[in-house]
C-alpha cells in the first residue's frame, strides 16, 4: 500500500519522535507534523526535570521496563551522535526507614531484573562517598541515570523530520479528525475564534495523535473513546543555582511509596548546573497553566470545570485524602517544600533556594478513580491516537516511537 501523506499531531518530544520515525521508515511519504504552539516542547516536554531514567521500578517484562531500556539505549547513541550534552550523574534512591529499607531492597531485584546495569546498594558510609552530603541508612545506587535537555532533543528530532523533507505547521491546532475509508481529514481551529468553526488541513494517509495534555479531547472531538481523561496535575519545583548547587552531585531521590499515587520531593541536578528540588504534585487549575500560586493567569475555568465534573477524579480524590494533605502541605508551605529535601540534605541551605519552574503532568485517569500507569494507544483505521505516555516517556521516546509506528503501520496491513 503506497503511502504518501503523513500527518502527526503534537509537537511534544514523543510527536516529534513519531515524526521522525515515520520519515526513516517511509522515504517517500511527506510527513506534516501540527503543532498548535509557536515551538517545539511548549509542554510537558518543556517542563520537566531532563532525567533520563534507566529503568529501577518498573515491572519486569512489561511494555514500559522493555521500553525505556532500548530508549535509553537510543538515546545515549543520538545524544553522541548530535552534540546533544548528556551526563550520567548517577542517582540515589534514599531509605530511612525499616520499612522503607525493604521496599528498596525490592527495587533492587526489580532493576536488576530489568537489566539495569551496574546498580548497588551501599549502606550509609558507602553513599557518603557518592554524596557527601545525603543522609540515610541505605541507598540503591544507579551510576548510569543521567540528565539531559529534552528540549533540544525534541528540537534535534524536529530537524530531522525537516532534513528528511517533511513539515512542521505551527500555530496550527488541530480541533477534529475524521476517518474516512482511505484517508483521514484534519480539521484546524480557527484561530482567534471563540466557536466551534473550523477550517480544512487535508486529507493523509496516516495520521498519529500525541496531543499530551489535550489527548482525552482530541480523541472525543474526533468520535473515539472518552476513557481514559486527562487530569491536570500541577508540580512546582525550587531552584539552587551554582555554586551552592554542588551540595548535590547528582540525583537523590525518595524510596517510593505505594500508598501514595506521586513520588514526592527530590533532589535532581540540571544540564545547566543548578539543582532542583521538587516537584510536588497538587491538582493543577489548568491544563496548560504554568504560572506559579493561584493568581489570575494561572486559571482555566474550563478546566477546573472539567476535572470537578468528572466522577472519575471524585473517586480518585476520595482514597487518596492522605496524598493529598501531604502534597497541600509542600504547595501551600515553601518551608515544608524545602524541609522534605533537607531529609535527604540537611545541609541544603534555605537562603539559596529561590522558586524555580511549573510543570503540569497529563494524568490519564479511569472512570473508577484509578490511574492508568501503562502506555494507551488506540487505533481506528488510518488514525493512531496516543492517549497516554507516562514517565519514563521522555526517556525512553524513541523507543515508544518505533512501538507506535509499528501499531499505525500495522493497522494499514
Amino acid at each position: 500500500m503506497t503511502i504518501s501523506r503523513i500527518a502527526v499531531v503534537g509537537g511534544g518530544i514523543i510527536g516529534t519522535a513519531v515524526a521522525r520515525e515515520l520519515a526513516l521508515r517511509e522515504p517517500e511519504a511527506t510527513v506534516t507534523v501540527f503543532e498548535k504552539e509557536s515551538h517545539l516542547a511548549a509542554h510537558q516536554t518543556g517542563h520537566n526535570s531532563g532525567v533520563v531514567h534507566a529503568g529501577l521500578y518498573y515491572e519486569p517484562g512489561s511494555l514500559k521496563a522493555q521500553l525505556c531500556r532500548r530508549g535509553v539505549e537510543m538515546l545515549v547513541q543520538y545524544a553522541a551522535v548530535n552534540g546533544i550534552p548528556y551526563d550520567e550523574c548517577g542517582k540515589l534512591v534514599v531509605a530511612h526507614t525499616t520499612l522503607e529499607v525493604d521496599r528498596l531492597e525490592k527495587i533492587h531485584e526489580r532493576a536488576r531484573a530489568n537489566g539495569v546495569p551496574h546498580v548497588a546498594l551501599l549502606d550509609r558510609h558507602e553513599m557518603r562517598e557518592i554524596e557527601p552530603n545525603v543522609r540515610g541508612v541505605l541507598a540503591l545506587h544507579s551510576p548510569h541515570t543521567a540528565i539531559i535537555d529534552f528540549v533540544a532533543l525534541t528540537e534535534a528530532f524536529g530537524n530531522d523530520v525537516l532534513a528528511a523533507g517533511g513539515r512542521i505547521e505551527y500555530n496550527s491546532e488541530v480541533a477534529r479528525l475524521d476517518t474516512m475509508g482511505n484517508e483521514v481529514r484534519v480539521a484546524l481551529a480557527m484561530p482567534g475564534v471563540e466557536s466551534k468553526m473550523t477550517q480544512d488541513a487535508g486529507s493523509f494517509d496516516l495520521v498519529v495523535t500525541c496531543a499530551g495534555l489535550q489527548a482525552d479531547r482530541l480523541a472525543r472531538a474526533s468520535g473515539l473513546e472518552a476513557e481514559p481523561r486527562i487530569v491536570p496535575f500541577s508540580g512546582d519545583y525550587f531552584l539552587i543555582e551554582q555554586p551552592a548547587a554542588d551540595v548535590v552531585k547528582g540525583l537523590i531521590y525518595p524510596v517510593p511509596d505505594p500508598a501514595y499515587p506521586f513520588l514526592g520531593v527530590h533532589l535532581t541536578r540540571r544540564i545547566d548546573g543548578a539543582l532542583m528540588l521538587g516537584p510536588n504534585a497538587f491538582l493543577s487549575m489548568g491544563r496548560e497553566k504554568y504560572t506559579r500560586g493561584y493568581s489570575k493567569g494561572g486559571f482555566d475555568l474550563g478546566d477546573i470545570g472539567s476535572t470537578l465534573g468528572y466522577k472519575g477524579f471524585w473517586k480518585f480524590a476520595k482514597d487518596n485524602v492522605k496524598a493529598a494533605a501531604r502534597e497541600a502541605r509542600t504547595a501551600v508551605s515553601p518551608k515544608a517544600f524545602i524541609a522534605e529535601a533537607q531529609r535527604f540534605v540537611p545541609d541544603l541551605d534555605p537562603l539559596t533556594v529561590k522558586p524555580g519552574p511549573r510543570g503540569v503532568r497529563a494524568q490519564a485517569m479511569n472512570a473508577d478513580g484509578s490511574l492508568v500507569d501503562d502506555f494507551v494507544i488506540t487505533t481506528r483505521g488510518r488514525l493512531t491516537q496516543v492517549r497516554n505516555a507516562p514517565s519514563p516517556g521522555a526517556t525512553s521516546s524513541m523507543a515508544i516511537a518505533e512501538h507506535i509506528v509499528d501499531k499505525a503501520l500495522g493497522s494499514l496491513r
